[in-house]
């Protein structure tokens, strides 16, 4: 088994040493471990003090963020043979001596998806308005999965090959909901385990705003389900339309049954009319959208079968 640990990182040279330096050189199990390092445009010297430490560095020529940086990760990692892809974070507040407790469910073959959880596990320090982030969020994306999810914001978390490879993020801001969400679509299997967070000493610098952060992802959410659930989020928004549009409609249809008249309220009867029309469009959008699905499918597939290979 080979194992490469991917480490996107952004001007991090004060800390990138010390989460190299951490790293197990042996774990139970793994034939072989490298050290990927994703410099995403680092002005500072992340790149030279990586490379002292051993660590395979590849660059981004500017700062591209932390999805595309995740991303290239990824799919170098696979490029280079990797069975199991830990990603951790340059920051240094992962604890980097779990990582075997990262892999051990995927080399037991238990699940292909594991993700080190901070609230399962202790919290050194995190401010309170990240904590509540956090946690609506992760309990947002429990219930889009319909699973309880307690940390979905994890940046430390291990891959299988295939689970990797069946990854397809379109974000450009954010991977970790998004590969959580596309995990539970495609049937990836996923644990979560505790792991140790510490105190992070300056600010981050792949997210600095935690509210842009919120944005980005409620958008990346809204585009998940337009891209893998585009009925359900097609008859969600008719529906919304259609009691909207009921509001209006109630009255005009009681004053109608009474005098046989609809005068008095003909603008709410536009209303009322453009609703349906407008939900009955919403539902075929929703309907050629999932047609749709199918040459997506297709494609993953085809690009899942070009990543697996070695």
């Amino acid at each position: 088994m080979e194992l490469v640990i991917t480490i996107p990182a952004y001007n991090e040279e004060k800390s990138i040493g010390n989460v190299i330096s951490e790293i197990p050189s042996k774990i139970k199990g793994v034939k072989k471990i490298t050290v990927l390092v994703i410099d995403d445009g680092s002005t500072d010297q992340t790149v030279k003090v990586a490379r002292e430490k051993k660590a395979v560095v590849i660059s981004n020529k500017v700062n591209k963020g932390l999805a595309f940086s995740f991303k290239r990760g990824l799919e170098t990692a696979l490029s280079m043979g990797a069975d199991i892809i830990v990603n951790t974070d340059a920051d240094f507040q992962y604890n980097q001596k779990q990582i075997p407790l990262l892999v051990e469910p995927i080399l037991s073959g238990e699940v292909d998806l594991v993700l080190g959880s901070r609230f399962k596990g202790s919290i050194e320090e995190m401010s309170l308005q990240k904590r509540i982030g956090n946690i609506i969020a992760s309990k947002t994306l429990s219930w889009i999965c319909m699973r309880k999810i307690s940390d979905g914001q994890t940046g430390f978390r291990a891959f299988s090959r295939e689970a990797a490879a069946k990854i397809n993020l379109f974000s450009n801001y954010t991977y970790t909901q998004e590969s959580i969400l596309q995990a539970v679509d495609k049937g990836i299997s996923i644990k979560e385990i505790p792991v140790d967070f510490r105190k992070r000493h300056g600010e981050s610098r792949l997210i600095s705003n935690i509210w842009v952060y919120a944005f980005n992802s409620i958008k990346m959410i809204f585009y998940y389900f337009l891209y893998y659930k585009p009925l359900n989020l097609f008859t969600a928004l008719s529906a919304i339309t259609l009691v909207i549009g009921s509001f209006f409609g109630v009255k005009v249809i009681l004053h109608y049954l009474q005098t046989g008249l609809v005068s008095p309220y003909i603008p709410s009867a536009g209303i009322f009319a453009f609703s349906i029309i407008l939900s009955a469009q919403l539902i075929l959008f929703g309907l050629l959208s999932e047609s749709q699905k199918v040459n997506r499918h297709v494609n993953e597939e085809l690009l899942y079968l070009q990543k697996i290979k070695k």
